[in-house]
């Protein structure tokens, strides 16, 4: 199952094109806030000088919700590096789930059968432990969103003006907490403009790649050899419906 990494790699390559480098000027141009569409345009080729802007739905141009094209951009910025970092941490788990590899003092996880699909990992665990990832969840949403943590940090909401992507740290909780969510141990907390910028691009990029990736095994496993690239790497199928994860006796009481 390992190897359906290495296969998806080369098989996402050809669909999204080598990536070049960018030099050290063209990093610098990837740094502003990007909130209209001659922004994305110039970041759109930072990302992927081959493909370029690529937008076919006209997105860009978009007033969601009757509210600014500026704040539309915002909203689907940081749609796509909140999606791009699930489907990062998802497709690592996927293939660590798939090879039943298990955490010892994880009683929850050492109780279930072996040789179980992910999904059919997700279909088994107690609803209490279903509920606690939840709520988990939906406190990290309403902490990313909240405009008053945000402005204790000096940044705004990402549909006004703020960065897409931040995640603001935990200070303001009445409870000392020893991590953040985002950069824990500090690593790039005081990494230069240049470097920060380049690491934004390959968070869209891996992230966008990752998007393909996990929904390839999603595919794979729901319809065997719907995904050419994965048909021989030991893809576990699954025979119920990701797309209605509480399906498998799931209830609020």
């Amino acid at each position: 199952m390992l190897s359906a990494s290495v296969a998806l790699s080369a098989g996402s390559a050809a669909i999204t094109a080598p990536v070049a480098a960018p030099g050290r000027g063209a990093v610098r141009a990837a740094a502003p806030a990007l909130m209209d569409k001659s922004g994305l345009e110039g970041f759109a080729k930072e990302l992927n000088p081959v493909v370029g802007y690529w937008d076919p739905l006209n997105l860009s141009n978009g007033e969601f919700w009757g509210d600014s094209n500026s704040a539309t951009i915002g909203f689907l910025r940081e749609s796509e590096i909140k999606h791009g970092r699930v489907a990062m941490a998802g497709f690592v788990g996927y293939i660590v789930h798939a090879n039943d590899i298990r955490f010892p003092w994880d009683k929850v996880a050492m109780a279930a059968p072996k040789g179980l699909s992910p999904q059919e990992l997700w279909d088994v665990t107690p609803e209490a432990a279903k509920w606690q990832i939840i709520l988990t969840i939906a406190f990290l949403e309403f902490w990313r969103e909240n405009s008053y943590i945000l402005s204790k940090e000096g940044e705004q909401h990402y549909m006004r003006g703020g960065k897409p992507g931040y995640f603001p740290t935990f200070s303001e909780l009445p409870h000392p907490v020893p991590f953040n969510l985002f950069d824990p141990f500090g690593f790039s907390k005081n990494a230069s403009p240049e470097k920060k910028a380049k690491g934004l691009l390959a968070e869209v990029n891996n992230g966008r790649l990752a998007m393909i990736g996990l929904m390839g095994f999603l595919s794979e496993a729901k319809v065997p050899g719907s995904v050419p690239a994965l048909a021989n790497v030991g893809i576990r199928p699954y025979a119920g419906e990701v797309m209605a994860p509480f399906d498998a006796n799931f209830h609020l009481f």
